[in-house]
């Protein structure tokens, strides 16, 4: 088994390993699989003064033809040197192309998958786990420790101070999504550049929750019945690159969680109790959207509800063209849903 343990994924990324040229980034922070994936794919390209060294592959492309990412692995790069290969894994099912790589690993090349987040002992994870010639890396969303870590490299790096409080304040707003959180901190640099330190007055100002823009408030504002809320969520997500089965994905969690504290609020505790035993907690911008669905919804209907969005997010995973279209309409769907209850 080669499943990468959390607190060793930077060491291993840190590093190139002969001996497992296939890494497989994966999980429900798409960005953060994206930075992973783009640093990998950097330190395995240094040196290299070959233009074409890097390849890119679509993975719906590869899925019709296994034999391609084979030949591609296998190919002398043409100005000598290391080959490296970048694949976005799609809707279709790369395993058998994965499968004959492994099989046959490449002498001179590096090849990175991107994946959305896979399920344990199935598919491409199981594959790349069982396999002693492949890395599988899961990209969860950041810890206390990752976020503390990312706000002291950004600010370091920019050279500005962030006080106390305010980066506990700046922590609270941020994790859903790698790419999100480092865009919310540059736009905070941006608007403190030329103070001594960053306050939680400047965090307040100027950021948003970042989980809530990538994943937070698609689900809140549909459960609690605001369509319009929940477009303009969904609409910046998905043009930040967010793929719309991770957001049905998320939504359905969502409703999970709001499923066993309906079933608590059932059996005879409060809505409010409900809300602050929450664990993870609930931050306190979430609280009225999460007490209006609470209200709104019966754990009946929610179990109903989240039958519906699993068809929905299935068709979104099978139809990567239509998948945009297929969440969005599941999601007002659910708005609707709410506004009903």
């Amino acid at each position: 088994m080669v499943a990468v343990r959390p607190g060793d994924v930077e060491a291993t990324l840190s590093r190139l390993d002969p001996l497992r040229p296939v890494v497989l980034l994966f999980g429900p922070d798409s960005g953060l699989v994206r930075e992973r994936a783009r640093g990998y794919l950097a330190k395995a390209g240094e040196g290299s003064t070959d233009p074409f060294g890097l390849v890119r592959l679509d993975g719906d492309e590869i899925a019709g033809d296994p034999g391609r990412l084979v030949d591609e692995a296998g190919t002398i790069a043409l100005f000598g040197g290391r080959r490296v290969i970048s694949v976005r894994a799609g809707s279709k099912n790369i395993g058998p192309a994965v499968e004959a790589l492994l099989a046959a690993p490449p002498a001179d090349a590096v090849v990175v998958i991107e994946a959305g987040d896979l399920k344990r002992g199935m598919g491409l994870r199981a594959l790349c786990e069982a396999s002693p010639r492949a890395l599988a890396i899961a990209c969860y969303a950041d810890s206390d420790r990752d976020l503390s870590r990312l706000i002291d490299t950004m600010t370091m790096e920019a050279g500005i101070a962030i006080e106390r409080d305010a980066k506990a304040e700046l922590m609270g707003l941020l994790g859903g999504d790698r790419a999100a959180s480092r865009g919310e901190i540059a736009k905070l640099l941006l608007y403190a550049a030329g103070e001594r330190s960053i306050t939680g007055a400047h965090v307040r100002a100027i950021v948003g929750d970042a989980s809530s823009l990538a994943l937070d408030e698609i689900a809140d504002s549909a459960l609690a019945g605001q369509s319009a809320e929940m477009a303009t969520a969904f609409a910046k997500a998905t043009g930040e690159g967010m793929r719309p089965d991770i957001v049905l994905g998320a939504v359905g969690r969502a409703m999970q969680s709001l499923h066993a504290m309906r079933l608590g609020i059932e059996a005879g505790g409060s809505v409010e109790r409900a809300i602050e035993g929450a664990r993870p907690a609930i931050h306190f911008r979430r609280k009225p959207l999460i007490e209006q669905a609470l209200r709104g919804w019966s754990a009946a209907r929610l179990e109903k509800a989240l039958l519906t969005l699993d068809d929905a997010l299935l068709a979104a995973r099978r139809n990567a063209g239509l998948g945009p279209a297929i969440a969005e309409r599941a999601l007002f769907q659910l708005a609707a849903g709410a506004r009903r209850g």
